[in-house]
Formats: structure tokens, sequence, C-alpha cells
């Protein structure tokens, strides 16, 4: 399924190559594709899955395809090959390579063998290729095999000239990232029909969402939705009671009077973009007195994030500034003690919040980390955290127009983790570990909105918004006791 017009790749290609050119980098740049993942063997695979980059660029959802820029004189390739017999018997009739190449404005195509034959021709007569990382181990593999370097540093990313063994490319990474963060208008509208149908499915979630009902029944039916309105969920769905569990995907338990059912899901559109949310519901309908506290407090972080968000600022301020939120709350209940602004400094948040507040999203769900974390999400000024939950912040550069994160603060009660502050004094005398006591069964609570930065500030993606207030979710669970 073709997502854009070829202009669109055209002109991601053109301006591919000229933030290259601008980086002084010469040679040619290639692409792999992804290729099917057997299950148990070769002809019962998974569900295909281009890889994004390759979608980004080269527009062509299906397996086993590579693509070159020459960086000198824009010419591009596709290479594949075109079915025979048996693929026609069991897929159908199919397009040959030269007309889907056409769909993308590439005129130029060749044979799947020809590429590791240009690649190895390159390489032997010092024209410098430009490869990106990937977390598919069957790319690893293709270009260890065609580069001759070991699969476990070829994609190590480092500039091109540096040492002697054949590296992805620092230079290819950097420009593609530099591309692919600030989404164009045609993304933002996939994006917001992502964002629409991940509503629904939310809703389908919360009206589960029943004394006596199964999760798994639950995140079934939420699943099986993202399945029929796209090409199904953008990471499997966390739906449980034990929130504090931060990817809880057991759904054995049974929804229980007192609890609190955490869902954080997201549905995938048939080209690859995404949405992303997080509501945490009242099991019975109603909050207790103390879950009331802490969402409230979760709730009122959420809100800052998105009052904050806006070009020019820093999400890893943001991040802060929820943290403090958070902690000034909390000394409110009595469960931290002293400066709030200290507190905030020596890290304490993380005990409650041990995750970042967002990430980039788009054709994926976490945007381009298989690209290197610390590349997409950090600005080159910006170092990396080793505080619990500020170091695993994914998303911490300056804010620009474009740029489409999520907005997912949270609290959790995890008592292992109490232990550890504990026992390595991380906790710094600011914890009152015996009123934590109360908390043991919990659980936890995250809320999540997915945002686009515009010129101003920004907006909620989507042209509706999940409840999230607290009154709110109480009135609309109303709905699920009377059904």
């Amino acid at each position: 399924m073709l997502m854009f017009d070829a202009a669109i790749y055209k002109e991601r290609r053109k301006a591919l190559v000229k933030k290259m050119q601008e980086q002084g980098a010469g040679g040619i740049a290639v692409f792999l594709g992804n290729v099917d993942a057997p299950m148990n063997y070769r002809d019962n695979c998974f569900e295909f899955r281009q890889d994004s980059t390759f979608l980004y660029f080269w527009g062509l959802n299906e397996a086993g395809l590579a693509a070159s820029i020459n960086l000198e004189n824009g010419m591009e390739c596709i290479y594949g090959d075109d079915v025979d017999i048996d693929d026609i018997i069991w897929m159908g009739p199919q397009s040959a390579l030269g007309e889907k190449a056409e769909t993308v404005g590439v005129e130029h195509t060749a044979a799947a063998k020809d590429f590791a034959t240009a690649v190895q021709f390159a390489l032997q007569n010092d024209v410098p290729v430009h490869f990106l990382p990937s977390g598919r181990w069957a790319n690893r593999l293709k270009m260890s095999e065609i580069t001759g370097t070991p699969a476990a540093t070829v994609y190590d990313t480092a500039p091109y000239d540096e040492g002697d063994d054949v590296h992805s490319s620092l230079e290819l990474t950097k420009a593609v990232i530099s591309l692919r963060l600030i989404k164009e208008n045609c993304e933002i509208e996939q994006i917001d029909k992502a964002c629409d149908l991940g509503v629904l499915m939310h809703t389908i979630g919360r009206e589960g969402c029943k004394l006596g009902a199964i999760e798994k029944d639950i995140a079934g039916a939420m699943d099986g939705f993202a399945i029929t309105k796209g090409w199904g969920v953008s990471f499997p769905t966390i739906l449980s009671q034990n929130g504090q569990i931060l990817h809880g995907h057991d759904h054995s338990q049974t929804i229980t009077d007192g609890r609190l059912l955490l869902i954080d899901a997201g549905l995938a559109l048939n080209n690859g973009y995404c949405s992303d949310f997080t509501r945490t519901l009242p099991c019975g309908g109603k909050f207790t007195q103390r879950q009331r506290e802490i969402y409230d407090i979760v709730a009122d972080c959420n809100e800052l994030a998105y009052t904050l968000a806006a070009p020019g600022v820093a999400y890893l301020d943001v991040h802060k500034a929820v943290a403090r939120l958070m902690l000034e709350h909390l000394k409110e209940l009595g469960l931290v003690n002293g400066n709030v602004d200290e507190m905030t400094e020596e890290g304490i948040a993380g005990m409650f919040m041990p995750h970042g507040l967002g990430h980039n999203m788009g054709l994926d769900v976490h945007d381009m980390e298989d690209l290197g974390e610390n590349w997409v999400g950090y600005d080159d000024d910006q170092q990396r955290s080793g505080q619990l939950g500020l170091g695993s912040l994914r998303m911490a550069r300056r804010l620009t127009p474009g740029n489409v994160i999520t907005d997912e603060p949270g609290i959790y009660f995890i008592p292992a983790l109490w232990e550890y502050f504990r026992k390595h004094n991380l906790d710094k005398g600011f914890v009152n570990f015996d009123k934590l006591r109360a908390y043991e069964k919990f659980g936890g609570i995250r809320l999540e909105d997915d945002l686009l930065i515009t010129e101003n500030g920004c907006r909620r993606l989507g042209t509706t918004r999940l409840p999230i207030a607290s009154a709110e979710v109480e009135s609309v669970m109303a709905a699920n006791v009377e059904k």
C-alpha cells in the first residue's frame, strides 16, 4: 500500500542528499528493507512489517528490497526480484519491480543479488558506503556478510572515516533523524487518524472494564479492533491491574472492585503511522480517596507537560518540571519530606516514576530508536543523566515545530524499588518509608497523550481526547455499571 505521491518520496531523498553533502559526505547511501521473519520455518512467517526508514524514503511495503543513492549525482536504484510462477501461485499476480519503483519516483532497478555486488564494488574502490543501524538481526547479518564486518559490531555507529572497520554511518544516521524528527503535514494527517482510532480502541477497553471480566477479554477486543481498522497494534498492549509493572503483558486477572486498571495501547495504520495512549481506570467505577489523590497528581503532571511543551523548550526541562510538581504533591501527602528543589536535583522522583516523560512517535511508536536513542532523543550539547527515571528519558531535545512526542507521566508504588533506594541510600533521607507501607498494594497510574509541537506551543493529536479528569472518568465509568 503506497502511502503518498511519488513527489513526496523524491523530495525526501533530495533533501537527504543535500544534508549529506552539507556534512561533506560523499559516496553512496544504501538502505535495507526488512525480510520476512519466520515463526518456525521459512514459509510460516510473522506478519510483515517494513523498515520504517525504508518506508519513509522509498515507500514500498514489501519484503526483500534494498536501495541506494549516489551522493555525488543523485542516481537512485531499488534492488529486488520480480516474482516467478511459484510466487504467483501463493501470492497472486504481482507488478514488476520497475513498475513499483515508478510509483515512488525511481527510474532504475536491479536484481536483489546486485545490491551486495554494488556495495562490495564501492568498498573495494574506496568509495564511502553509508548505511544505517538496524534492530533487525537479519539485516545485521546481511550487512556483516556484504562488508566482512562481524555482525556484533557492524552497526556500531561512527563517523565514516573513523577507524578501519566498516560501521553504520553517523553522518547518514544524523541526516535521517533530522528529517524524520520534523513531521510533514501529510504525516500529521495520518497520525491524527491513528489517534482517532486509538481513542476508539481505548473506549472499547474502558467499556469492557467491568467487575468479573477477564483482562484478556478486554485486551483481545481492543487488539481485534486495531486489526480491523489498521495494521494492528502499534506495540503489544499493556493492560493490567498491576500498573506498577511498567510493561504488564500478563492479562490473566479478573477485574476486581477497588483495583486500578492501567491500559497503555495504540493502533498502527496500514501505512505504519501510530498512536499511543494510556489511561488508568477505577475497576469498580469509583476511585478511593487514596487513588484519587495520586491520580490527580498524575493528571496535573500531564497537564503541566502540555502547557510547557513549545518550540525552543527542552523536553529534558519539561521532565524536570514534572518531577518537581510530582514531588511537591507527594510532599503534601507526607510521602516525601524536605526541600522540593533538592529532591528534584537528587532524582527522588525516579523512585515514583522510573521512566522518562515521553518519546518520539511517528512511523514507529518509539520513532527511530533503532537508529540509537541518544542520537534521536538528545541534542549534541545534552548529556544523558545517570539517575533512575531521568536517565530513561528518550526525548530530551529542544522542541521544534513538527515534533511528535508523548506526554506520559506516572506514579508507581514498587516495594522492591523502595528497598533498593533504602539499601543504597538513594533516598537521601527524603522518603517517608513508614507512610509508604500503606501503598504496598496500590499498583500504579500512568496518563498519556500524544502531542504535536506547533509554531506557538503544542496540540494534542486526534480530534477527540480520552476522558482524563478523575470526575470525568468516574462519570463515563458509571455507564459500565448500568449496562
